[in-house]
C-alpha cells in the first residue's frame, strides 16, 4: 500500500538516493538550470527549495547543515550568496520544472528544473580563432 509515502525512491537505496540529490542540487545551484529526467526533477524540488530556505536564513547553524548535505564548500557559497540573495523576497516555490519531450533512446520523460529569480548560464559558443586568423590573412 502507499499510505503516507511522500518521497520517491528512484528505484535506489537510501544512500544512493542521497547522493543523487545532493549532486543534482549542487549542479543546479552551480549551473541556475539543468535538464534531467521528470521523476527526478520531481524529487529534487523539494530538496532544492529547502536549501534555498536554509541559505535565506543565513546563519551558522544552516551553513553548517547546508555544506553536511551538499559537502561542496564553493557550491554553498554561492548557494549563500548569490541563489538566497535573488530569492529573499520570494515567500517559496523557488524552483519550476518545465516538461519537456521523451527522451529519444528510451522515451523517459525529460524536464528542465531551475531557479524562478537567479538566470541560468548561457552556453557559450567557442571562439573559433583559426577561421577568423584565416579570414584577416
Amino acid at each position: 500500500m502507499r499510505h503516507r509515502s511522500s518521497k520517491s525512491k528512484l528505484k535506489r537505496t537510501a544512500a544512493h538516493r542521497r547522493s543523487l540529490l545532493s549532486n543534482l542540487v549542487c549542479s543546479l545551484i552551480e549551473h541556475g538550470r539543468i535538464k534531467t529526467t521528470l521523476g527526478k526533477a520531481k524529487a529534487l524540488r523539494p530538496v532544492a527549495e529547502k536549501m534555498v530556505t536554509l541559505g535565506k536564513s543565513g546563519d551558522l547553524h544552516a551553513r553548517r547543515q547546508a555544506i553536511a548535505f551538499l559537502r561542496q564548500k564553493p557550491i554553498v557559497q554561492k548557494l549563500f550568496s548569490e541563489v538566497a540573495v535573488a530569492a529573499a523576497n520570494r515567500p517559496g516555490g523557488y524552483c519550476r520544472i518545465t516538461k519537456l519531450g521523451a527522451r529519444m533512446t528510451d522515451a523517459a520523460p525529460m524536464a528542465y528544473i531551475e531557479f524562478c529569480d537567479v538566470p541560468a548560464k548561457k552556453e557559450e559558443a567557442p571562439v573559433v580563432e583559426a577561421e577568423e586568423a584565416k579570414a584577416e590573412a
